[in-house]
């Protein structure tokens, strides 16, 4: 028994990839589970088109600020500027006071303000517009005192009103199923066409292909398309139960949709061509899947609120292409966006993509040398 135990320890520590990944997928999981996720976000970026500079306005914003949730980045902006930063994911909330909001206010007309919420997350807004409702019973507290004590009744001076857009039920499918697309594709995509590649070389098959005189670019691009058709495959499933089983819409154009998804797979198959030229053996392409599926399943927002994770976090979730899949998929399924309004989010996803297929092809020029 001694001596198989060592052996088997000489050989996990020959292994020098697995014995990384026994110690590296722990201190990965802690620090992203301990430090990135965050189930109440706070300091959601928020637009306020202010129609009125009166100090009770004043108040009422002061108020939303305080509570943490709420965080000004764009003030003095029209109503048709915010409604854009809006449906483009630029901002969480829109805050709409409406013009002599102090004056009616005092003379008991209860006005209305408007608050216009980004729910496709329902999420990672729930906790703010709980907070809302709290603050702004608050709100005018110090204002309305002595003559004015009468309007700190309830219904209370003013009223608010809330638009939850593109998922005014707050329902969590509508979130969850279009997400589910680019989870699934990504954990397909990259361990299929890692362990196709790793599979030939344990076989020896590979050394067939040295004999030929197909060139590395066109093996690599001949590897890479049955997977791309089996991904339109798995996209056809998850589309056609999100319409039939889950009812999730499908706002935007259906071409765009499916380019943007062609580009996500192929994004996808580099990074799987790339760990097959590291891998020795499948056992090992299985590990780089995981090592590269977990980061992008915790940072991109698909479990957890993006805007809540701290910047480091999101500083390493905006490399990875799920994050902007994300938006793009949920932009057009539910928003229906258009591809101006998603091109702050394919770019960085076409550049991901150059890089991956270029450094799978100098790897793969390096393993058949």
């Amino acid at each position: 028994m001694a001596a198989v135990f060592l052996k088997e320890f000489q050989q996990m520590m020959r292994d020098r990839l697995t014995f990384a990944m026994a110690v590296g997928v722990p201190i990965l999981q802690l620090v992203l589970f301990g430090y990135a996720i965050n189930t109440d976000p706070k300091g959601l970026p928020t637009a306020l088109v202010a129609a009125d500079s009166g100090p009770m306005a004043a108040s009422v914003v002061a108020t939303l600020q305080n509570t943490g949730y709420f965080r000004i980045v764009h003030a003095g902006v029209d109503e048709g500027e915010a409604e854009r930063m809006l449906e483009e994911g630029r901002v969480q909330f829109l805050v709409v006071i409406p013009p002599q909001f102090s004056r009616r206010i005092v003379r008991g007309e209860r006005p209305q303000m408007l608050v216009a919420v980004d729910a496709t997350d329902p999420s990672a807004s729930g906790n703010a517009l709980a907070a809302l409702a709290a603050a702004t019973d608050r709100a005018l507290e110090r204002q309305l005192t002595g003559p004015l004590q009468r309007l700190a009744e309830k219904p209370g001076p003013f009223e608010v009103v809330v638009h939850k857009r593109y998922n005014p039920e707050g329902l969590s499918r509508y979130n969850i199923v279009p997400g589910l697309i680019g989870t699934i594709l990504t954990m397909t995509m990259v361990m299929l066409t890692g362990l196709a590649m790793t599979r030939e070389r344990e076989r020896g098959t590979l050394e067939n292909l040295l004999a030929t005189p197909v060139r590395p670019s066109e093996v690599m691009v001949g590897k890479i398309l049955p997977y791309v058709v089996l991904g339109y495959v798995q996209l056809g499933v998850i589309l056609g139960a999100a319409a039939l089983l889950f009812h999730v819409p499908l706002e935007g154009s259906f071409v765009l949709l499916m380019a943007m998804i062609g580009v996500f797979i192929v994004a996808n198959l580099g990074v799987g061509f790339t760990f097959s030229t590291l891998a020795r053996n499948q056992l090992q392409a299985m590990q780089m899947t995981f090592f590269f599926f977990l980061p992008s399943m915790l940072l991109s927002g698909f479990m957890f609120p993006f805007r809540g994770m701290p910047e480091w976090a999101q500083a390493l979730g905006e490399v990875l292409p799920l994050t902007h899949f994300l938006r793009i998929v949920r932009g057009i399924m539910l928003k229906g966006n258009s591809l101006v309004e998603l091109w702050p989010e394919l770019w960085p996803m076409v550049l991901f993509m150059a890089v991956a297929a270029a450094v799978a092809l100098k790897r793969y020029r390096q393993t058949l040398d």
